[in-house]
């Protein structure tokens, strides 16, 4: 008989119109990485959820070394050494990463914080594990992947031996998702046991033990990875066949629809600019892709090109008009769709509906309102429309309030408004982040399809697999100046790693292109 550490026994868990898990089964053996696989909206991270006492099961038990627990919170969680990484950080942005590691454990004697004590503690946390991380840094100053590991030393700090991990490499680079790696297997090796939400395959196959694979709320099955493989994996997961490849015709570029200029933007932390004299061209039927390690200037570049942050010096023209300065809407009416980096900064109003996030860039326009009000049959239909060609499930359909969806059903959302969205331009960052392979294959098919029907596509990705694939062209970034522009199909991973780490620069060709 085996001995697992953790054992979810039918749990069922129901919200408004939709029954997230039922009756799945879920046992986790001491000291193996155990993968949860399934779509947007399966049920994954409902079930985490549930172990780390956010939510109550309407049915089924929970046992710890076969002792049934009740876990009616976090804070029992913790005591039963479960610890949860979730997949958008719970952080307080203006605390330091000190403050936010201790939270709510402070050390004291005598009601005095003793912030040496708890400083000793991280650090040599942070040393033991590889997880270097400044303590008096503010989080809304540092990197996602900073902030991640900042709430994986929350976890070590409680001393958790049971580390749930809610799509950890969503918003990392490939180098800290293969330092991610490396420090799950660590934890595996002194015996903590790991359970770990991903849609991504290859992970999937380079570090779990078994996974447990959820299609639409159920359970669909448990299996060894040593005696499976991607494409089994896949079809449990979406119940077909799933084409990694991406199909894409060669086709000439046509007229200049995107020109940047000579940019520069200011960094916000330090006195070095985060961008400095940028430009290339984007244009009509092409994707163009900014390659690059997080941090290196491609997220300030972006926010200045659509309008979220200024630009210090150079000029942005969209379609042959000068919108350097131009307010969003201005942009948006211009032509440019815009796909944010962070889809609840500035994707979507989490406390809206679905329906009215669908029209947030267009309830203005005659067929969405009549002298100021909102025509609500219209925005309905409209919505209910996208959320079936773009597969968006929500509990309630149009009237679901965002906040409550899956991750990737929110980013699904995303995409269908800027997707079918009049526009020239299509600024995509990071479009796959937090997909599962169906929904990431559907949404290259757009991109292409974009491309296809003559517009243009600016493409952020820091997924080497969809840069190499999805482009036509490729630019990349190092220390917030373009080093290296290629044809996707003359470059080889190794050689863009290369120019992406610093390595390699080749500004001359760049150039030269910009002025043609």
């Amino acid at each position: 008989m085996e001995n697992y550490i953790i054992e979810m026994l039918h749990i069922t868990k129901e919200f408004p119109g939709i029954k997230a898990n039922d009756d799945i089964t879920l046992k986790l053996k001491k000291g193996e990485i155990h993968a949860l696989l399934g779509e947007n909206g399966a049920g994954k991270s409902t079930l985490m959820s549930v172990l780390f006492g956010l939510y109550q099961p309407e049915k089924g038990e929970i046992k710890k070394n076969g002792e049934v627990v009740q876990i009616n919170g976090p804070k029992d969680a913790n005591e039963l050494g479960i610890g949860m990484v979730h997949q958008h950080f719970k952080l307080v942005e203006i605390f330091t990463v000190l403050e936010n590691i201790i939270l709510g454990v402070e050390p004291n004697r005598m009601g005095f914080l003793q912030k040496k004590e708890a400083r000793d503690k991280v650090i040599a946390l942070s040393e033991k594990y590889g997880l270097q991380v400044d303590p008096d840094a503010y989080i809304e100053k540092i990197s996602v992947g900073m902030q991640q590991r900042v709430e994986i030393l929350k976890m070590l700090y409680r001393d958790n031996d049971i580390l749930i991990f809610d799509e950890p490499t969503a918003v990392l680079t490939p180098q800290e998702i293969d330092e991610l790696m490396e420090i799950m297997r660590g934890f595996s090796k002194e015996g903590k046991s790991i359970l770990f939400i991903t849609h991504k395959l290859n992970e999937i196959m380079s570090v779990a033990d078994r996974c447990t694979v959820l299609r639409k709320g159920k359970y669909i099955g448990t299996v060894d990875i040593k005696e499976t493989n991607k494409e089994e994996l896949s079809r449990m997961m979406v119940g077909r066949d799933v084409n990694f490849v991406v199909d894409k015709k060669e086709q000439e570029a046509g007229e200049v629809i995107l020109s940047v200029d000579q940019v520069t933007v200011a960094s916000k932390i330090s006195k070095k600019n985060s961008v400095s004299d940028v430009s290339f061209k984007v244009r009509a039927g092409e994707i163009v892709c900014l390659a690059g390690i997080d941090g290196n200037g491609q997220t300030e570049l972006v926010s200045a090109i659509t309008g979220l942050d200024k630009i210090n010096q150079g000029e942005v023209l969209l379609c042959g008009k000068n919108i350097t300065k131009a307010p969003i809407r201005v942009r948006s009416k211009t032509g440019m769709s815009h796909i944010p980096e962070d889809r609840h900064k500035h994707g979507l109003v989490l406390d809206y509906s679905l329906e009215e996030n669908t029209v947030l860039q267009r309830y203005f326009e005659p067929v969405f309102q009549k002298k100021g009000f909102i025509k609500k049959p219209q925005v309905r239909t409209y919505c209910e429309t996208l959320s079936g060609q773009f597969d968006v499930r929500s509990g309630q359909g149009p009237v679901t309030i965002v906040r409550t969806m899956s991750g990737g059903n929110q980013q699904k959302a995303i995409l269908a408004r800027e997707l079918d969205k009049k526009h020239e331009l299509l600024v995509a960052v990071q479009p796959t982040r937090g997909l599962d392979v169906g929904a990431i294959e559907f949404v290259h098919k757009q991109l292409v399809a974009t491309r296809d029907a003559g517009k243009a596509v600016l493409l952020v990705s820091l997924e080497l697999d969809e840069v190499l694939n999805v482009s036509d062209r490729i630019l990349v970034m190092y220390e917030g100046e373009i080093v290296g522009e290629f044809k996707s199909n003359e470059v080889t991973p190794q050689e863009l790693g290369l120019y992406m780490s610093g390595a390699k620069r080749n500004n001359t060709k760049e150039n030269s292109y910009a002025k043609k």
